[in-house]
């Protein structure tokens, strides 16, 4: 593998901190009034992200007379939906395996598909509601750049085979197809997702937001909710992110309450455990000319990663941008969201070299952008959707950070369930999906601390000896419980 470069670009020290998408966006962001007093509506949904916005999006086309409030702390797409990779991928956090058991192989693999339609139902919806969001369907390309890694693709490409995956929606290339797609160095095999696409995930989530509200739902922003308790959303008013919040109190009454907060659970009252918070962290380069793409590859707009443990994510904007994140050091003690950590420059410097280890073409290139957010963890790694009938009480979400296009199915089905329609998606094995807390601390902090030490001597040892490293790795999944 080819050596990182040595010195970091001055223009990280210069880049902004705000969100490339979020910064972007024209008009730029202007939050909704909060709730001004008690309300009561059939549906209170907490959390304006994808998955609270596709869930009202869905309850509206299925039953229009449905009165549907979505409360949001700061602004519809504020968290992950507004920051993330921009991966609209036909994947889930949970292996096959995993939703295999709780039902058969066979659902197991429709539950694979449903999420491959997902990735197509987000683009036929921004299409008819016009959301100019960069959609682009040009898969997902993995490259192996060890040996060990090679030898996992090969892996994984005979058990897709076995359980029923086409050439369509999973191929395996050799060296020469691989470097088509993405010219990383030391590339020795790769793995093409079909089914997956890029957008600009700001653009979608504020644009569905407006397609929500011209629907007919009531969505307010500003809005900080500090507890579901006895058929009511208990709420404080809260201005723009860092201002004072209002003393003043009021509740949203409604029969059916869905929670759509993902990290941000640990905020409601006896939910701090559920979900556990974890940093992710992108920079982004200035546009680059059509030439440098010629020698990137990208053509299609894939989106890209290497196959180390440490995660890696990246795309091809629609203005020709490398937009690249990773995971490293991800979580803070007690379940803290803080926000200084989201620009931690030091994760950023190791984004960096990361990045150019694999792009030596993009060294020299301006870092306009840098910047982090949360995504949230269950303690099983499983995401889900349940809704029980008799409480009124819907929870989704759980993503492990590829919930863009997991979250519309998530939307769909969980508006399906409240609607009482039963439809192919209704009976999939990720219903029903509940997970026990986290553990408390320290032994949490320990435990994700551990395992994200664990997987980085994993990486580092396979790239020492080109051999496949079991050790550290499964210490590593011992302490995420086997996931």
């Amino acid at each position: 593998m080819a050596a990182a470069v040595d010195s970091d670009p001055w223009s990280l020290e210069t880049a902004s901190t705000t969100p490339l998408w979020i910064d972007r966006l024209e008009p730029p962001i202007a939050p909704r009034p909060a709730v001004e007093g008690d309300l009561d509506v059939d549906v209170a949904i907490v959390g304006g992200g994808f998955s609270g916005l596709w869930t009202a999006y869905y309850l509206r086309r299925l039953e229009p007379s449905l009165r549907v409030a979505v409360l949001e702390r700061h602004y519809c797409g504020f968290g992950a939906s507004g920051r993330n990779g921009g991966w609209a991928v036909g994947e889930l956090a949970g292996s096959f395996d995993d939703y295999a058991r709780r039902a058969s192989p066979t659902e197991s693999l429709r539950l694979v598909r449903a999420v491959f339609d997902a990735v197509d139902e987000i683009g036929r919806v921004t299409q008819a509601e016009g959301i100019d969001c960069d959609y682009a369907r040009g898969g997902t390309i993995r490259v192996a750049r060890t040996a060990p890694q090679a030898e996992r693709q090969a892996a994984e490409i005979a058990e897709a085979r076995q359980i029923g995956l086409t050439e369509d929606e999973l191929r395996l290339l050799d060296a020469e197809e691989a470097r088509d797609q993405l010219n990383a160095t030391e590339v020795r095999s790769g793995l093409l997702l079909g089914p997956s696409a890029v957008v600009d995930p700001a653009k979608l989530v504020t644009g569905l937001a407006c397609a929500v509200k011209a629907s007919g739902v009531e969505v307010y922003e500003q809005t900080r909710a500090t507890a579901i308790e006895g058929g009511a959303v208990q709420i404080g008013t809260a201005g723009a992110r860092g201002s004072p919040m209002s003393r003043r109190r009021c509740e949203v009454r409604a029969p059916v309450i869905v929670r759509a907060t993902e990290a941000y659970t640990r905020d409601l009252r006896g939910l701090r455990r559920d979900i556990l918070p974890v940093y992710s962290r992108m920079i982004a380069t200035e546009p680059l000319p059509d030439a440098a793409f010629d020698e990137i590859g990208l053509a299609n707009r894939p989106s890209f990663a290497d196959d180390r443990r440490m995660v890696t994510y990246g795309q091809r904007t629609a203005d020709n941008r490398i937009a690249f994140g990773a995971t490293g050091v991800p979580y803070s003690f007690g379940s803290r969201i803080v926000p200084s950590t989201e620009s931690h420059m030091g994760m950023h410097r190791r984004i960096w070299r990361v990045l150019t280890d694999m792009l030596p073409q993009v060294a020299d290139a301006r870092i306009t952008h840098r910047w982090g957010g949360v995504l949230g963890i269950p303690r099983n790694w499983l995401p889900g959707v349940r809704f029980d009938p008799r409480t009124g009480e819907g929870v989704l979400g759980g993503y492990v950070g590829e919930g863009v296009a997991a979250s519309n199915l998530a939307g769909r089905t969980m508006a399906e369930l409240i609607c009482e329609r039963a439809t192919e998606r209704t009976s999939l094995p990720w219903v029903g999906v509940s997970s026990r807390q986290w553990e408390p601390e320290p032994l949490r902090w320990l435990g994700v601390r551990a395992s994200r030490a664990l997987l980085g001597v994993a990486d580092h040892r396979e790239l020492r000896t080109n051999r496949r490293e079991r050790v550290a790795s499964g210490i590593a999944k011992l302490l995420r419980g086997g996931h």
